[in-house]
């Protein structure tokens, strides 16, 4: 009997863990798409070709290796566009990306796991001078602990949110 309730519990625990990485790569999905609304008028602002477009919807890929400046440069135009950027030191804005998770469903704890992750890729790679290569280094770090969470969205529904928003 002890042991069918251990098994209960294991099966139990699973499942919820399950869930929560579903919920988060759900989140993350939803914060990629508000991104991803922005892709052309950043594109258009920043006079990028659509190369860039590509670079975009690869970004989620586990096996893309992220290297192009200009990427951070969108990310950049996009994030300021949705006031997540501290001006002063051009660096994530964690009031207004806490808000800006939990407006997509994360809850505190969640949102401050993403904003601390994060803040913790921005910090690696703060000697780097130039500012759209940080922010490109820094999405880099972002993508492959998300990938380490198993919270990153599928390729397959990225790709159809970007074609969608294009």
């Amino acid at each position: 009997m002890a042991v069918l309730t251990k098994w209960r519990m294991f099966v139990v625990l699973v499942f919820l863990n399950l869930n929560n990485v579903q919920s988060s790569q759900d989140i993350i999905k939803s914060m990629a798409s508000s991104f991803g609304k922005l892709v052309t008028e950043c594109q258009t602002e920043l006079e990028l070709g659509n190369e860039i477009i590509q670079e975009f919807v690869s970004y989620w890929r586990e096996d893309y290796q992220l290297v192009n400046r200009d990427m951070g440069c969108m990310i950049l135009c996009m994030a300021s566009r949705m006031d997540l950027i501290e001006f002063g030191d051009m660096t994530l804005h964690h009031g207004n990306a806490h808000e800006f998770a939990k407006s997509h469903g994360a809850d505190d704890a969640t949102a401050g796991q993403i904003v601390t992750i994060i803040h913790d890729c921005e910090k690696a790679n703060m000697d780097e001078g130039d500012l759209c290569t940080r922010v490109m280094k820094v999405a880099k770090c972002f993508k492959v602990k998300m990938h380490d969470l198993k919270w990153a969205p599928s390729i397959e529904v990225i790709l159809e949110e970007v074609m969608i928003s294009v």
